[in-house]
Formats: C-alpha cells, structure tokens, sequence
C-alpha cells in the first residue's frame, strides 16, 4: 500500500491532524478521518485522534488503499533563481505562483518547477512537498528557501523553528499609521467560522508575534517594513487586519480590494545559517513593479 510520511512545519503548528492532512495529501478530508479513526495514522509512532493539534517537527505517517490520482511531475516553469548550489536553491517567487500541489492544484506549482530544475529535492515533507522547507502564500511574492537534500532541509528547518532563521516583507497596508514602529503579539489559530482562514484567538492557537516599521505614509495607507519572530500561517495578513489596517488588496482579511490580483506583500529579505559553511547568508530582492506603481500613484518614492 502506498505510504505517506509527513514532518509538520513550525507555520502548520495548531491545526487539527485532520485538516492539515487533507489540505497536504491527495486524500480527502473524510478519507483521512476514517484512517485516523481505524488507527492507520500515526504521529511520532503512535495513534491519534482527529482533533489533535499538531505541533512543529511532529512525524506524521500513513498507509492507504486508495489510488493516488495525480502524479506530480516536473515542469519547465521558468523561476528567477537568486542563489544555488549543491545544498539548497533561494528562488524570488512569483505572486500568484503556489509553492506545493495540493487537492484542486497539482501542476504549475513551484515544486514543478524545482522538480524539473534540480536533480535531487529533499523528501523530509513527502512526495507533494520534495524541498520545501517553509512557504508563503499564493498571492505573496518574494524569497523562498528549497533544500535539495534531508540534511539541508533539517538544518534550515530547526533555524525556523528556533527563530534564527530571519524574514522581511515589504506590505503596504489600509489606512495611516501614526507610530513609526509597532509590535502586534497576538496568538493566531484556525477561525471556528471558516476554516479556510485564521485569525487572533484565545483558542486553540499559537503564540505569534509580528514586528513592524513605517518607511512611508500616503493618503490612505502606509507602506510597512515587516519582520516575523514567530511563522503562523497568514501570520502577518492576520495581525494587520487584526489592527484595522489590512493588507492593500487581501481579498480575505483585507477592505481596500484593488483588483483579484492579490495582497501587497513581498519577501524581500532572508537570512539563515548555512548547512555547509554554518556561515550566516542573506538575500534581498526589489520590491515588484506592481507595488511600485502603486506608490508612485500615491506620490511616493520609496521603493526599498
């Protein structure tokens, strides 16, 4: 039977067994149920229960008798590499590129894309996920880190976890804020309305902690340099939002919608340790072209 074998990320920590793996397997959300409830699922070698919440590095492994229907197969997709070598690859990806194939969205994505560039990808997170360490969202841009071997792929992931492992993004956000610089420390989990989405709550959450500085006011709405000390999912989306000045054009958490193209946020900047040297590198690339022009039609000038 195939087998599925899962390491759970610091960004996925808090959500239920059940619907973090159907959101990261090709299998539903009632076929992953039923497995857990005839104990074929095991996290760290034991059985579980559908409610539990997983946490970071937490092994999560599987048998199953339904056929897998799609194969996820490489794909010339063209990525704007910004460093590589034989360990890892840090690639500035595109808004409105998915990083991994889930249910509804297997080919186009940036696993594609690596699969088709590089020889080998780490298989630390299963056969949907070869390389990817950490994520951001569809609709972001900006740097992402991939590992293309389980050595590399652990050394980055425990700098992730251990908060050594250092991400900027440049967002520019609904409404003037008047601090120049702001901390929003808010624990974020799953919304009990609409599991789609997270949100700032007591329940069932986890602690997340979003750094913020203001590089330029506009009329209505302020561009913002921001950093992360923890990595929920949605994280800074959430908090800003969470604050009343969400992200320009968020289509989920955000009021100021521009078009379907989604949210002003780019990863601009990226520093880890790396696993061969364990020297520190950084990597930084401009803010896109879509959220210059935007400024520019505010009048401002300040493109990072």
């Amino acid at each position: 039977m195939p087998e599925i074998k899962l390491t759970v990320n610091e960004e996925d920590a808090g959500i239920r067994l059940d619907l973090y793996l159907a959101e990261n397997t090709p299998l539903s959300r009632t076929a992953i149920q039923k497995l857990i409830e005839s104990g074929e699922v095991r996290v760290n070698g034991q059985t579980s229960n559908k409610k539990y919440l997983i946490n970071a590095d937490d092994a999560i492994v599987f048998h199953y008798e339904e056929k897998v229907l799609t194969d996820i197969l490489p794909q010339d997709i063209p990525l704007d590499i910004v460093y590589e070598d034989s360990d890892l690859i840090v690639v500035n990806k595109p808004k409105d590129m998915v990083v991994h194939p889930a249910p509804g969205s297997y080919d186009g994505t940036l696993v594609n894309a690596l699969m088709y560039h590089c020889k080998e990808l780490s298989d630390v997170n299963g056969y949907y996920r070869p390389g990817i360490i950490h994520r951001i969202d569809k609709d972001t841009s900006g740097l992402i880190v991939c590992a293309k071997n389980d050595a590399a792929h652990q050394f980055i992931a425990n700098q992730l976890k251990d908060k050594t492992c250092y991400r900027k993004y440049y967002a520019i956000v609904s409404g003037v804020i008047q601090n120049n610089e702001g901390q929003i420390d808010a624990p974020i989990g799953r919304s009990e309305k609409n599991r789609q989405l997270m949100c700032v709550t007591p329940r069932n959450s986890k602690q997340a902690i979003t750094n913020f500085k203001v590089l330029e006011r506009y009329d209505d709405s302020t561009l913002l340099d921001v950093s992360l000390q923890t990595g929920r999912t949605h994280q800074i989306r959430v908090h800003m939002a969470y604050i009343n000045h969400s992200v320009v054009n968020d289509s989920k958490y955000g009021k100021k919608i521009l078009d379907a193209t989604g949210q002003y946020l780019h990863a601009y900047f990226l520093s880890f340790i790396h696993p061969a040297s364990h020297e520190r590198v950084s990597f930084q690339t401009e803010m896109p072209e879509y959220m210059k022009d935007y400024i520019r039609s505010k009048g401002g000038n300040c493109f990072g």
